[in-house]
Protein backbone atom coordinates (compact mmCIF):
# COMPACT_ATOMS: atom_id res chain seq x y z
CA UNK A 1 0.00 0.00 0.00
CA UNK A 2 1.18 3.51 -0.79
CA UNK A 3 0.97 4.78 2.79
CA UNK A 4 3.39 2.08 3.97
CA UNK A 5 5.72 2.84 1.06
CA UNK A 6 5.86 6.53 2.04
CA UNK A 7 6.33 5.77 5.74
CA UNK A 8 9.17 3.37 4.87
CA UNK A 9 10.87 5.97 2.65
CA UNK A 10 10.67 8.57 5.42
CA UNK A 11 11.86 6.16 8.12
CA UNK A 12 14.78 4.72 6.15
CA UNK A 13 16.14 7.86 4.48
CA UNK A 14 18.05 10.30 6.73
CA UNK A 15 17.36 13.38 4.59
CA UNK A 16 14.51 13.10 2.10
CA UNK A 17 12.94 15.77 -0.08
CA UNK A 18 9.61 15.21 -1.79
CA UNK A 19 9.68 17.68 -4.65
CA UNK A 20 8.41 18.52 -8.12
CA UNK A 21 11.12 17.43 -10.55
CA UNK A 22 14.69 16.56 -9.64
CA UNK A 23 17.43 18.54 -7.88
CA UNK A 24 19.03 19.02 -11.31
CA UNK A 25 15.78 19.98 -13.04
CA UNK A 26 13.25 21.28 -10.48
CA UNK A 27 9.79 21.76 -11.93
CA UNK A 28 8.70 24.57 -9.61
CA UNK A 29 10.34 27.57 -7.98
CA UNK A 30 9.61 26.34 -4.46
CA UNK A 31 11.34 23.02 -5.09
CA UNK A 32 14.29 24.85 -6.70
CA UNK A 33 14.68 27.18 -3.70
CA UNK A 34 14.50 24.29 -1.23
CA UNK A 35 17.15 22.33 -3.16
CA UNK A 36 19.33 25.45 -3.21
CA UNK A 37 19.18 25.70 0.60
CA UNK A 38 20.21 22.04 0.94
CA UNK A 39 23.04 22.47 -1.56
CA UNK A 40 24.28 25.59 0.27
CA UNK A 41 24.39 23.51 3.46
CA UNK A 42 26.59 21.02 1.56
CA UNK A 43 24.44 18.08 2.57
CA UNK A 44 23.63 14.92 0.67
CA UNK A 45 19.95 14.15 0.38
CA UNK A 46 17.60 11.80 -1.39
CA UNK A 47 14.56 12.97 -3.28
CA UNK A 48 11.29 11.69 -4.66
CA UNK A 49 9.87 13.36 -7.77
CA UNK A 50 6.17 13.51 -6.95
CA UNK A 51 5.35 14.35 -10.56
CA UNK A 52 6.64 10.88 -11.52
CA UNK A 53 4.58 9.13 -8.82
CA UNK A 54 0.97 10.36 -8.69
CA UNK A 55 0.08 7.97 -5.83
CA UNK A 56 2.78 9.50 -3.62
CA UNK A 57 1.69 12.99 -4.66
CA UNK A 58 -1.90 12.21 -3.67
CA UNK A 59 -1.16 10.41 -0.40
CA UNK A 60 1.83 12.24 1.11
CA UNK A 61 -0.23 15.21 2.38
CA UNK A 62 -2.35 12.73 4.37
CA UNK A 63 0.73 11.01 5.82
CA UNK A 64 2.58 14.21 6.70
CA UNK A 65 -0.44 16.38 7.49
CA UNK A 66 1.17 19.03 5.24
CA UNK A 67 -0.75 20.14 2.13
CA UNK A 68 1.94 21.53 -0.17
CA UNK A 69 5.19 20.55 -1.87
CA UNK A 70 8.10 20.38 -1.47
CA UNK A 71 8.32 18.57 1.87
CA UNK A 72 11.63 18.02 3.64
CA UNK A 73 12.05 15.19 6.13
CA UNK A 74 15.13 14.79 8.35
CA UNK A 75 15.54 11.64 10.44
CA UNK A 76 11.87 10.79 9.96
CA UNK A 77 10.57 14.20 11.00
CA UNK A 78 8.84 16.71 8.74
CA UNK A 79 10.85 19.94 8.76
CA UNK A 80 8.51 21.79 6.42
CA UNK A 81 8.18 23.27 2.98
CA UNK A 82 10.03 25.94 1.08
CA UNK A 83 9.27 28.91 3.35
CA UNK A 84 10.25 27.10 6.56
CA UNK A 85 13.38 25.55 5.03
CA UNK A 86 14.41 28.97 3.67
CA UNK A 87 13.87 30.64 7.05
CA UNK A 88 15.87 27.91 8.78
CA UNK A 89 18.68 28.34 6.24
CA UNK A 90 18.84 32.12 6.71
CA UNK A 91 18.89 31.75 10.52
CA UNK A 92 21.61 29.10 10.36
CA UNK A 93 19.41 26.48 12.00
CA UNK A 94 19.06 24.33 8.88
CA UNK A 95 22.74 23.36 8.92
CA UNK A 96 22.36 22.26 12.55
CA UNK A 97 19.24 20.22 11.78
CA UNK A 98 20.95 18.52 8.84
CA UNK A 99 24.18 17.74 10.75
Amino acid sequence: MITEKIQKQIAETPILLYMKGTPYEPQCGFSAKTVQCLVYCETEFAYVDILEDPEVRAELPNVSDWPTFPQLFVKGELIGGCDIVSELYVSGELADILA
